[in-house]
């Protein structure tokens, strides 16, 4: 009688059991993988877009995702070129991702007319409401928002920074890609810095390296000139020829990257933009968790870098003023 009792409670023990491991068995089950796309403008070769991209992906790490466990990142490499760059942002936005990053204007601008659902997060554009992304820094609305780059009135700064490390520059060329359109606001800039420190100012329009070379031998022909090379795809992808071109004309330049310095340019003064990777993967991190990019306000970088190449300008003979020194963030020896 005993024996049956416990045959019976043991079964019955048993069916318990056996219902309740479905229930575990769901319980551990993992979360679900998250997908992020991310459209870059330089060649996946290139060695800052490596720089920013592991930027992206340490600030994701620190905020708790690991890649190919619970987030998962396609990206793409538009290469400076515009037909890949539209063709890239149709390939993410079919892939459904969770949402997408977007770096420097040509690529947001073909992730935003690829579609209007999915959140999409910029990095480095600048004046993106005078460009159409959104309505207000405050409140973006839509399914956009993310992280300024430059503001317009950096271009007179460029202009003052140059003439103060080239003392003799009377002549400036401003070269930029027209596909640009932020051009637009540092040229009014620089227009009105140049009419303050009497330097004449010129401008040379680049859509392959054949124009880079003829622009800077033509600055070249007389003395006095400097170059100033704004920041766009074009440039950023071909910043080794634009560099070289500058140096086999003698010519002082201003650029708005670290990256250009380091490869043997003048003088840099801009944005530190690997931070304001490691900077949107929090935003990456809160629209995963539910927030969206319409309630997350624009935010403009607080972190800058002047970066001085003391060999390059020892090799254009200049001195540069020890007041320059002082305040460079690098100085490149």
């Amino acid at each position: 009688m005993a024996i049956g009792t416990d045959r019976r409670q043991f079964i019955s023990a048993l069916g318990g059991a056996t219902l309740a491991w479905p229930l575990a068995a769901r319980a551990q089950q993992p979360a679900p993988l998250r997908r992020l796309g991310v459209l870059m403008p330089e060649a996946e070769t290139d060695a800052q877009s490596q720089t920013r991209r592991r930027a992206l992906e340490q600030g994701l790490t620190v905020l708790g995702w690991t890649i190919g466990k619970n987030l998962q990142i396609e990206y793409r490499w538009a290469a400076g070129d515009p037909e890949q760059t539209k063709l890239a942002a149709a390939e993410l936005v079919k892939l459904t991702p969770d949402v997408l990053l977007g770096a420097a204007t040509p690529p947001v601008r073909a992730l935003q007319q690829a579609t209007s659902t999915i959140p999409i997060i910029f990095v480095g554009v600048t004046e993106p409401v005078a460009q159409g992304f959104i309505p207000s820094l405050a409140h973006p609305g839509g399914n956009l928002t993310g992280f300024t780059n430059i503001e317009a009135t950096f271009g007179g700064k460029w202009l003052e920074l140059l003439k103060e490390v080239a003392p003799p520059v009377t002549r400036a060329l401003v070269m930029y890609n027209p596909e640009a359109t932020a051009a637009v606001g540092f040229l009014n800039s620089l227009n009105a810095a140049a009419q303050k420190l009497s330097v004449a100012l010129n401008t040379a329009l680049v859509r392959q390296i054949a124009d880079v070379e003829t622009a800077a031998a033509i600055l070249a022909l007389e003395p006095g000139g400097g170059l100033i090379v704004l920041p766009d795809p074009f440039t950023l992808t071909h910043q080794k020829p634009v560099v070289e071109a500058a140096a086999r004309h003698q010519l002082p330049a201003i650029y708005a990257f670290r990256s250009f310095a380091i490869d043997g340019g003048l003088v840099s003064y801009g944005v530190d933009i690997p931070d304001l990777f490691r900077l949107a993967a929090g935003y990456v991190d809160r629209i995963l968790k539910g927030e969206k990019p319409a309630d997350l306000p624009v935010q403009q970088p607080t972190k800058f870098e002047l970066v001085i190449n003391l060999k390059t300008a020892k090799a254009l003979g200049l001195d540069v003023p020890p007041s320059l020194l002082i305040r460079a963030d690098e100085v490149i020896e």
